[in-house]
């Protein structure tokens, strides 16, 4: 494949004009500028200082606020408000509908403990698939802390399971009005992948117990529940299983049928209800007592009560605090796949506030804590569920289902619903992402992979825990080891590339050029400084060019893409000059940042560099440093700044130019490498 670079002038070429064949009709030349840049002083300054920062942050908030209308308050305050007023009717209800009814349907043994949060998170959710109410983690963190303090047949129990609720939705809605929901960005996708195809066959497996007929141990380790099912085998009975599985395969089949043709797309959101019908009027007909049900419901709604144990607030916080993070895990991981499935983005403070607000609210109608269900959220999106109608028609099934439809629930088989659950998760598997992670980072697949299997053989807390750990490591691992890149330049341009990304860019003899493509702080400075070290050395086989010299004298470093440098790394910056002055290195600095600069400038590296070290452009600092080789090269001496009276009188420079004007582009000589033109970027002080 042939390269193409763009052109530069001649003068500017140099040596490197030779290697690129141009026509001047097809590649005009232009003349090198440099544009000077102002040192800051006291008239000078920078948005990075902390109070134009925070003057300038409150001004944008200010300005934001005042621009707001009141439909973007309707929808800042009450989330649903966005798609009640898109909401395409015609397309969607339907489906939102018959989502809503399924989840509802599943819902009615946790009736209590849903009606109310399931109408909050519709309200102030910002997932539009999830499906919030009571889970298995939940309960069983829930049940382990109280079962501690007292009895589970006291009534005290259930109280503390209340409170537990309102302590757990206060902390959350603290979180999300804070905006702390950018700490879940520090879970990656791996993570959650991985986490939630793990959840979803130990899920898969817990359904086990509804098909085979008879008791398994409730565990989230696939290990424990891999024994419990061998050793209670005995207990197997053909005819819950034969139904499940008459019932699973009828929903499998419904789900391909409605992906693989248009019209027949309503048979994906029928399936779960399909499945229930059959499931009761097979049982209504037949009465087959070895097949068992869901039973009888308590009738009526909850009552509003305040929450009571009051006294037992400090002793609850350490679990408020675990369960919290558990349920926000699990909920936001949830959420957030279910969002990238669905390709819209979810904001996570919105999500932490609505989960929140739901368990405070549920706390006042005796509902223990609440968070997002895997089996029942993949149960809505595999439903359809396109907004939060789906939730509010949950919430009226709950309601109606308790108040008159409570009777028509009984005789619900638990097979039936183990399928809907099973038929839901399978989506979750998500194996096609570990191939991809396979094939695109190998580092994400370890993530995944290890995520998964913790999760799987350890449980979930321990797997959630386990796979943010290692998420964090990576990012920290990251950012304390920097990339770092030895620019070259490539032939017949004044653009400077990787050399091991362009083999073709050449580095001069004495000089190295250096790249750190992030922020240089307290966590990485020291791996900086390491890896300057080693570039003296070996500048990774790029092809040299120039007059040749012992070693180097001037490590350029190219810092447009540092964004940020802190104190640490501006003391270990002085160090490090301190050490390259006493072996005769000279550091320069290149492209610096507004905020960058203003920071060397305070600090007083600027003056301790020297101003004249400070250029625009790499290839200004590469022409300038290639002027002092030379003269050391002829007669070695200690390095000096470059002074004013070393570069030519005007009427030479542009004799020159008239020159290259006529002769066109050809091959210079080494001693013309440098540009006599160029200007520091600091500008000097009479």
């Amino acid at each position: 494949m042939e390269i193409t670079y763009a052109t530069a002038s001649s003068r500017e070429l140099g040596e490197g004009g030779g290697e690129v064949t141009t026509s001047t009709t097809e590649m005009p030349t232009r003349q090198v500028k440099v544009i000077p840049f102002q040192h800051p002083n006291q008239t000078t300054s920078f948005p990075s200082s902390s109070s134009s920062s925070s003057s300038s942050w409150f001004s944008k908030w200010r300005a934001n606020v005042k621009s707001m209308t009141w439909i973007q308050w309707m929808e800042l305050l009450i989330p649903c408000t966005s798609w009640i007023r898109t909401y395409n009717w015609k397309e969607s209800l339907q489906i939102d509908l018959a989502a809503g009814i399924t989840v509802g349907v599943m819902l009615v043994p946790q009736a209590d403990s849903s009606f109310v949060p399931v109408f909050m998170y519709a309200i102030f959710g910002s997932s539009r698939q999830l499906a919030i109410g009571p889970v298995a983690l939940v309960s069983l963190l829930v049940s382990n802390v109280l079962g501690d303090i007292v009895d589970s047949s006291d009534e005290l129990y259930t109280e503390l399971a209340i409170l537990l609720a309102l302590m757990v939705g206060i902390l959350e809605s603290a979180m999300g009005l804070l905006r702390l929901g950018w700490l879940i960005r520090f879970i990656s996708h791996s993570v959650i992948s991985g986490f939630t195809t793990a959840s979803a066959i130990t899920i898969g497996l817990s359904q086990a117990k509804y098909f085979l007929g008879y008791d398994i141990t409730h565990s989230s380790k696939i290990i424990t529940l891999m024994k419990s099912i061998i050793a209670g085998i005995d207990g197997f009975t053909w005819q819950p299983f034969v139904m499940g599985s008459v019932i699973l395969a009828i929903l499998l089949t419904m789900k391909q049928l409605g992906k693989s043709r248009k019209y027949l797309r309503f048979l994906r959101a029928a399936g779960p209800i399909t499945g229930v019908v059959l499931g009761t009027v097979f049982v209504k007909i037949f009465h087959p007592s070895s097949i068992s049900v869901v039973g009888d419901i308590p009738q009526g709604l909850p009552k509003f009560s305040i929450p009571k144990g009051l006294e037992y607030v400090k002793s609850l916080i350490p679990t408020t605090f675990v369960i919290t993070g558990v349920a926000i895990l699990e909920s936001v991981g949830i959420a957030k796949a279910l969002a990238a499935k669905n390709g819209y983005e979810l904001d996570s403070n919105r999500e932490l506030v609505g989960l929140g607000v739901a368990n405070i609210c549920g706390s006042f109608f005796s509902a223990y804590p609440t968070t997002g269900s895997f089996s029942r959220s993949a149960v809505n999106n595999e439903s359809g569920a396109k907004t939060g109608l789906s939730g509010i028609t949950t919430g009226i099934i709950i309601g109606c289902a308790l108040l008159f439809l409570t009777p028509l629930f009984t005789d619900i088989p638990e097979c039936a619903l183990a399928a809907i659950v099973i038929s839901a998760v399978i989506g979750l598997v998500d194996y096609e992402e570990a191939i991809f992670l396979w094939r695109v980072d190998k580092k994400d697949f370890l993530l995944w992979l290890i995520t998964g299997i913790t999760t799987l053989f350890l449980g979930i807390e321990i797997g959630v825990l386990v796979g943010v750990g290692f998420s964090l490591a990576f990012v920290i691992h990251e950012s304390a080891n920097p990339r770092i890149a030895v620019l070259g330049r490539l032939p017949g341009t004044t653009i400077y590339r990787n050399v091991r990304q362009y083999p073709e860019a050449y580095t001069y003899h004495g000089i190295v050029v250096v790249r750190v493509d992030a922020p240089i702080y307290f966590a990485n400075i020291s791996y900086i400084k390491d890896r300057l070290r080693e570039y003296e050395i070996c500048t990774e086989g790029a092809v040299r060019r120039g007059v040749e010299v012992e070693r180097i004298y001037f490590v350029i470093l190219e810092l447009a893409p540092v964004t940020y440098i802190d104190s640490s790394a501006v003391q270990a910056l002085k160090d490090l000059y301190q050490e390259y002055i006493s072996r005769d290195i000279q550091i320069v600095i290149a492209n610096p940042s507004p905020e960058v600069l203003l920071t060397l400038t305070k600090s007083g590296l600027v003056h301790l560099i020297g101003k004249e070290w400070y250029f625009v452009r790499v290839h200004d600092a590469v022409q300038v440093c290639l002027q002092r080789v030379q003269g050391l090269s002829e007669t070695p001496k200690k390095i000096d700044s470059p002074t004013l009276e070393e570069k030519p009188s005007y009427i030479q420079r542009l004799r020159s130019r008239l020159e290259d004007l006529e002769l066109g582009a050809q091959e210079a000589q080494v001693q013309k490498e440098a540009d006599p033109q160029l200007e520091p970027l600091l500008s000097r002080k009479s």
